[in-house]
Formats: C-alpha cells, sequence, structure tokens
C-alpha cells in the first residue's frame, strides 16, 4: 500500500460495501460475507443468443442488491475496489485465458457530469487493480437514454440502448478478445448491446463480467478461494 493510500485510508476508513461498517482493510465484513446470494455453478454463468456469456459473483436479491443500489446512486465510489475484485474473481472463474483486453459499460457525459463518477469504470478499474493491469476505454455513450431501471419489459430495454453506445475515438479493438464489465446484469440488453457494437468493430470475441446477475436460478453456494488469478496477456496494457 503507498503512503497516499495510507493517507486516504486513514480520513475515510474503508467500510464493507454492503452493511457499511468500518473494517481494518477493504474488503467485506463476515457477516455480509456469510449472508450475501452468492452463485454457483449452476447459475454463475448467463448464456444467450449471439453467443452472449455473463459471469456473475451474486444474485441480484437482498443484500447485494441493496449495496450495489447505494454504490450506483449514493456512493462516491469508495466501494469500487471491493466490488470490483467480486467481478474479476468470477471472470477469473469462468473466462481465464479468454480475453486480452479489459473495458467496461460506459455512462453519458450528463449523467457523469450529475453524478461525478462513472460507476462501472472504478469498479472495473478495481477488478484491474487486483491483476495488475490497466482497463482500456473501447466505448462511449452517446445519448442519454432514460435509465433501464424504469422499464420493466425486455423489448422495451433493448430498444432502449440501441444505438447509444459507439467506439470510443482511436480505440484498438479489431482482433480483441474482449471482457466488458458493469455493476449489475438484469435483462442483459445493455450488455449485449455493448457486445454487438464491439463486435462490430472488430473484435474477436467479448464476455461479459458483472458484480451481481437477476434472474437466474438459484444453485449451491460456490466455494470462493479468494486468491482466484486471470492469464491476461500483456498486449493489453
Amino acid at each position: 500500500m503507498s503512503w497516499g493510500e495510507r493517507v486516504l485510508d486513514l480520513l475515510y476508513p474503508p467500510r464493507c460495501p454492503f452493511c457499511g461498517q468500518v473494517l481494518d482493510r477493504p474488503g467485506i465484513c463476515p457477516k455480509c460475507e456469510a449472508a450475501l446470494p452468492w452463485t454457483g455453478e449452476a447459475d454463475g454463468l448467463r448464456q444467450g443468443p449471439g453467443d452472449f456469456r455473463c459471469a456473475a459473483a451474486l444474485r441480484y436479491e437482498g443484500l447485494a442488491r441493496e449495496g450495489l443500489l447505494r454504490y450506483k446512486f449514493r456512493s462516491t465510489g469508495a466501494a469500487a475496489r471491493t466490488l470490483g475484485e467480486l467481478a474479476a474473481r468470477c471472470a477469473a472463474e469462468r473466462f481465464s485465458g479468454q480475453f486480452d483486453i479489459v473495458t467496461w459499460v460506459p455512462v453519458s457525459r450528463k449523467r457523469l457530469r450529475r453524478r461525478g463518477f462513472d460507476q462501472a469504470e472504478l469498479l472495473c478499474r478495481g477488478a484491474c487493480r487486483l491483476w495488475g493491469v490497466t482497463p482500456v476505454r473501447l466505448l462511449v455513450k452517446e445519448t442519454d437514454n432514460p435509465p433501464q431501471s424504469g422499464l420493466r419489459e425486455a423489448a422495451a430495454r433493448r430498444a432502449n440502448v440501441l444505438g447509444v453506445y459507439a467506439p470510443a475515438p482511436g480505440a484498438d479493438i479489431a482482433g480483441r478478445r474482449v471482457l466488458l464489465m458493469d455493476d449489475i446484469c438484469t435483462t442483459g440488453a445493455t450488455l449485449r448491446e455493448c457486445a454487438r457494437v464491439l463486435r462490430q468493430s472488430g473484435a474477436a470475441d467479448v464476455v461479459c463480467a458483472v458484480v451481481a446477475a437477476a434472474g437466474t436460478d438459484r444453485g449451491p453456494k460456490r466455494e470462493k478461494t479468494g486468491q482466484d488469478r486471470v492469464e491476461i496477456p500483456r498486449r493489453s496494457v
């Protein structure tokens, strides 16, 4: 830990992102660790049309839902490191060796100004910190469309994000195997649209990872190693 990080920990001590308890180091408190709805082998990977694959550490319900909504709408981003590591570990379990560059689902400029931070970018940077690599901006959000959370029907969600995202200027996408990260996957419409844009821009493959996903069947509680690693070729940094 750097000197600057030690100072920040003194001024803003790490807290459990799910209950707010002050901790000695970034992470999850034991009580929440035991209570969280962890995904298992049966529900930790969502798959769908167009080779859609999304790994999730948690089911989007209960304590996980409350913590992520707090992070997304009321947090300063301090929980990003811990939440990012959750997404990183499930990506390591499912996709090790299958990607060589890491990016995130961006927010619009208007929403960034209003919120003050891009929650998916901070989460992605927290994940990449665990791996010792740097994420790369591959997408921009050109339209400030209505929030997906206000739409219930899957068709409406797909229509709401169609044409909203575009390749970032100068992005090196052609031939790359991309890990696309976000905080939450509900219907998967946003991740699918971003993956479509990346594939149309020449990406060789796109896999996704989130902290929590909705609509998955319950599976056995997974065994967490805490030391998961993923192989990322050096071309990504």
